[in-house]
């Protein structure tokens, strides 16, 4: 285990900072709070140009860490929704800070 790790591992932000970290993650859960339920296809038409693979990735990593629920509907042709589970709506304060700050600030 790296220094970092040993003395980090059981700080609360840097917790948080690894459950949400990367470039798209934040963008992801504000789009899925928007929404409510999106579809996959929608959710990457909104995030133009992020790459199937990364958006794949994103959505796994937050989906592991309890932040969104994928639901799969075996029909023809398949259809996938995402929506934020409970601790995921735990963040929409952050979210709209976050948003409301960019506001504020963007130049």
């Amino acid at each position: 285990m790296s220094d970092f790790k040993r003395n980090y591992s059981s700080c609360p932000m840097y917790y948080t900072m690894s459950a949400v970290e990367g470039k798209w993650k934040w963008i992801i859960l504000w789009k899925i709070y928007e929404a409510g339920i999106i579809r996959y296809n929608k959710l990457w038409g909104e995030l133009n140009p992020i790459a199937h693979k990364t958006l794949s990735a994103q959505l796994k990593e937050l989906e592991a860490s309890s932040l969104i629920h994928r639901e799969q509907y075996n029909e023809v042709p398949p259809r996938v929704e995402y929506s934020l589970t409970e601790e995921g709506r735990t963040l929409i304060p952050i979210l709209e800070l976050m948003y409301q700050w960019g506001q504020e600030h963007m130049k």
